[in-house]
């Protein structure tokens, strides 16, 4: 476990505990070891702060390539605690730049770690599940290793999107986490990565009982209606 995450489980984690008591239900549901996916839903930026708090291995985190390279004292500082933690960066321009993640991610699960990701590809605008990317099929597949779905509930209260930091009282937070799915022997081919997507995110809504839209989440700056797409 890296240094400043073990720091992080001495001293943010029993704070978050005691600030904002959460439920964790699940846990047996972790193996003790080997890599694995954990597959969760988004709702908030506390989301990462939560399931680090409760889970007790490391979790590597994927995290935008603009924090790893920002200048300055800001910069080398994001720079230095995102590294610390062992987050994974991401490119999101797309094209063979944004593989540069997977490429990182399959070495850190065949080690016997694990490696936390969003689905949805973004926070929901709504609090409503949406369609999930097929990212982390692939990344199970390629690895050899299980994808765990996770729900979370009552991060989007304590940190609504636009807010800085999480709020204590404004709802109880839960995190849920669903037995180990195994698709070993399953193909890569893009129609059953879209079926193994489609089965994680119904496991992922089953642990949460949000309502499910079958289509992407729409950018921030986009209204999130209700049709699909």
């Amino acid at each position: 476990m890296p240094l400043l995450y073990t720091i992080g489980k001495f001293i943010v984690a029993p704070t978050l505990r005691l600030a904002f008591r959460p439920t964790v239900e699940g846990l047996e549901n972790i193996p003790v070891t080997g890599g694995a996916i954990f597959a969760g839903n988004h709702l908030s930026v506390a989301d990462e702060l939560f399931i680090g708090t409760v889970v007790p291995r490391h979790l590597a985190f994927w995290a935008k390539s603009e924090y790893f390279k920002g200048t300055g004292v800001k910069g080398r500082f994001s720079k230095f605690v995102l590294t610390g933690l062992g987050a994974i960066p991401v490119e999101r321009a797309g094209g063979r730049a944004a593989l540069s993640a997977f490429d990182a991610a399959i070495p850190v699960l065949q080690s016997g770690d694990l490696v936390a990701v969003y689905p949805e590809g973004t926070r929901s605008p709504d609090g409503r599940l949406y369609r999930g990317r097929t990212g982390a099929a692939r990344l199970a597949l390629a690895a050899g290793v299980p994808i765990i779905p996770v729900g979370m509930i009552g991060t989007d209260k304590v940190q609504p999107i636009g807010t800085r930091v999480p709020r204590p009282g404004r709802a109880e937070i839960i995190v849920r986490v669903g037995k180990p799915l195994d698709f070993t022997g399953r193909s890569d081919d893009r129609t059953s990565l879209r079926e193994i997507t489609d089965e994680v995110m119904a496991e992922i809504q089953r642990l949460t009982g949000q309502e499910y839209v079958p289509r992407y989440a729409p950018k921030r700056t986009e209204p999130a209606a209700d049709s699909a797409t």
